[in-house]
């Protein structure tokens, strides 16, 4: 396992200070509001219940993944267990598999029965859609066709090129959904350099709906190799398999380091007008290792 630890003592803190360019108190409230309250993405499988209750505290928002090959039923599932465990959860919606309207509709008053009133609407890796809904829009507008009672719904943005839309096409789709949507979480990344340059052009163009930055959890580093390379996100994959060092590196103990990763985000997308929510962790189920890095960042980071 990858993981962002460090020694603790006056020094190491003075080294974490310095390293993440907390120079200011501001900044590091910054940075611990966003670790008190983040969002976990999770995969319905058979054993990620238990791991949920086991280690994430009821602050952290779940959000389920929809999948083909599970059906949007483990999800849906996956969130009633977990909202009666006591959690915020976050179904994701994945247009594709949603049969028609009266699916649709059975689908919102289960999750209205959650209580949160959100979901997270995708339009899903199926290769074929279900029925009548074959993208996120078409599924946002039948939601908004409906009595939903929805107070939340998000929608992806990419910071890096779609595998198969171009990158003015995504900002415009984000444009197009702005009247539906109330966020955008952004796809998987691993430059922060490009996720803020995605930031400031989402901004440019008028789109003005909070931004949830995603960021890979603590995970071992091949595994993230291998999501990213199945989930489609063409540049990540490439530019690990074109930078051999780099990757090499990744493999060795403090490699990929998602506090290396948020703080890289900092001061900039700290600033109120880049409107950013805070931090959306794809776990990859990694869930124990991701939690016992944020606890630890964040006693760190209030004892500094």
């Amino acid at each position: 396992m990858v993981s962002g630890r460090a020694r603790s003592g006056p020094g190491a803190q003075a080294r974490l200070l310095g390293r993440i360019g907390l120079t200011d108190e501001t900044t590091r409230q910054g940075l611990i509001g966003f670790l008190q309250a983040p969002r976990y993405e999770v995969l319905p499988t058979e054993e990620v219940e238990n791991l949920v209750t086991a280690h994430v505290p009821r602050e952290v928002t779940i959000t389920i993944t929809a999948s083909p090959r599970r059906g949007i039923e483990s999800t849906i599932g996956l969130a009633e267990r977990l909202a009666a465990n006591g959690y915020q959860v976050v179904p994701h919606l994945s247009a594709r598999l949603i049969r028609d309207q009266a699916h649709l509709r059975e689908i919102l008053a289960r999750v209205t029965a959650l209580g949160r009133g959100e979901v997270f609407v995708v339009a899903g890796d199926a290769k074929e859609p279900a029925g009548d809904f074959p993208d996120s829009v078409s599924v946002l507008t039948a939601i908004s066709a409906e009595p939903h009672g929805l107070r939340e719904i998000g929608v992806t943005g990419y910071p890096e090129r779609h595998s198969f839309i171009e990158d003015d096409l995504t900002i415009q789709a984000m444009w197009d959904k702005r009247r539906i949507a109330t966020y955008i979480v952004s796809n998987l990344c691993f430059d922060p350099r490009l996720v803020k340059k995605w930031v400031a052009r989402v901004r440019r163009r008028g789109v003005e709906l909070p931004v949830h930055v995603g960021l890979a959890g603590v995970a071992d580093p091949a595994k993230l190799l291998r999501v990213s390379t199945r989930i489609g996100l063409a540049d990540s994959a490439r530019f690990l398999r074109g930078h051999s060092n780099w990757f090499m590196r990744m493999l060795q103990p403090g490699g990929y380091d998602p506090e290396r990763f948020a703080t890289g985000l900092l001061p900039d997308l700290a600033a109120p007008e880049r409107k950013v929510a805070g931090l959306h962790f794809f776990t990859f189920n990694e869930i124990e290792a991701t939690e016992h890095w944020r606890q630890e960042t964040m006693a760190r980071l209030l004892a500094a």
